[in-house]
């Protein structure tokens, strides 16, 4: 007696047809997220561009465009900046006068000395609004000869 199942290699299904491998895979197809896209999206949005506008140009929806590139969207501006400064710099050691030049400016620029021990400076308060009740406290307690509490306590 002799098997079905022996014999051939290809898969049979129950009508008797060859099973075929599925050609694609059912649903929407998974958004490719990768180095060149990252980069895109950090420049685009450098632009001042909208995420509604960005996800259009990529083909992506808005979601997935928040869902996968939620960094790039939100510090796009520094990265950017961070890596025309890394080439900048790159070409000033080269002894590229114009990429010196423009790191001379850019410190010139935004070149606030940083504090050594990695403290932030403390931003000066403003002065403080007194009430009428504390004013005139105040104003008691230091009494000049021309206000109206120094002539009273004189």
């Amino acid at each position: 007696m002799s098997d079905d199942f022996s014999g051939g290699s290809a898969e049979i299904d129950l009508f008797g047809q060859p099973v075929q491998p599925i050609k694609e895979r059912r649903g929407r197809p998974s958004f490719g997220k990768n180095k060149e896209n990252q980069e895109l999206v950090c420049l685009l949005r450098a632009a001042g561009w909208t995420q509604a506008r960005i996800s259009r140009y990529l083909g992506c929806d808005e979601k997935t465009l928040r869902k996968n590139f939620s960094r790039e969207l939100q510090d796009g501006v520094d990265v950017i900046e961070g890596m025309a400064l890394e080439v900048t710099l790159k070409k000033m050691r080269l002894g590229n006068s114009v990429a010196i030049n423009r790191i001379f400016d850019i410190i010139e620029k935004h070149g606030a000395p940083a504090i050594p021990d990695g403290r932030k400076p403390e931003p000066e308060k403003p002065a403080e609004k007194l009430g009428k009740k504390a004013a005139a406290d105040a104003e008691a307690k230091t009494a000049h000869k021309d206000s109206e509490w120094g002539t009273l306590l004189q």
